[in-house]
């Protein structure tokens, strides 16, 4: 029962600490489902790229399209019936998304060395970890980021599919360090707005698909930031 203070609803301290309680344990599963696909998808890229015969076979031939684009098309897939799919699909989806995610990613390790794409991830973790933490723990409302976010989201998409035909260095350089900053951006504002999302009500169906799609949300925050620090940081192979 809520204790009314001056109009303001007031929870007892008991409830609070339920809801506390549930929400750490909701945001845990959140982080741990988003490690174990970037987990699974660095196993797999490494797997890959440590095989010549996967790699000729996957990107000498028109599959490398496949490795390209299915997973985009998956996410999309993923983002748009997450509310009528069963929280078992949705799992089964995200760690496949996570896998091929993998395959694309292994022709990475074609173009820069092992050391820089190993220096420039712990880079990205621990940037991201700082900046969710933020997203966390601030008690300031990041919503109104969300539309300048969103913006500054589809001018790198679409410069970036502009340079693909120019091919221009400079423009390629001042795109990794918007991609970075919007990516920075989004993994505070996602953050945070994954933790309001969640309630304490919710069934367990409710709540294991919201931990998908919230962990989706952060595993694509993380790996656009580290692969726009890779651009910016990375030492190609010779």
């Amino acid at each position: 029962m809520d204790i009314r203070d001056q109009g303001r609803v007031v929870t007892p301290a008991f409830e609070r600490a339920e809801i506390d309680q549930g929400l750490r344990s909701y945001m845990l599963r959140v982080y741990n489902y988003m490690a174990s696909g970037l987990a699974l998808t660095g196993i797999v890229a490494y797997a890959v790229a440590s095989s010549p015969a996967a790699m000729r076979a996957i990107f000498g031939t028109p599959l490398q399209w496949v490795a390209i684009f299915a997973p985009l098309i998956l996410v999309f897939v993923l983002s748009a019936r997450i509310n009528s799919m069963k929280a078992s699909t949705a799992h089964a989806l995200f760690w496949l998304y996570a896998g091929l995610m993998g395959i694309s990613l292994a022709s990475i390790f074609m173009i820069y060395t092992g050391t820089s794409i190993a220096r420039v991830f712990f880079i990205s973790a621990g940037s991201f970890a700082g900046l969710s933490l933020y997203g966390y723990t601030t008690k300031r409302d990041l919503s109104g980021m969300a539309s300048f976010l969103m913006v500054g989201l589809i001018g790198v998409v679409l410069a970036s599919l502009v340079n693909l035909f120019l091919h221009s260095t400079g423009m390629q350089f001042a795109i990794s360090v918007i991609g970075v900053l919007v990516f920075a951006g989004l993994t505070a504002y996602d953050t945070q707005n994954i933790k309001e999302l969640y309630v304490a009500s919710d069934s367990g169906e409710i709540a294991a698909k919201k931990s998908v799609i919230g962990a989706l949300r952060l595993y694509l925050d993380f790996l656009n930031i580290f692969l726009f620090l890779l651009q910016l940081f990375g030492n190609q192979r010779s």
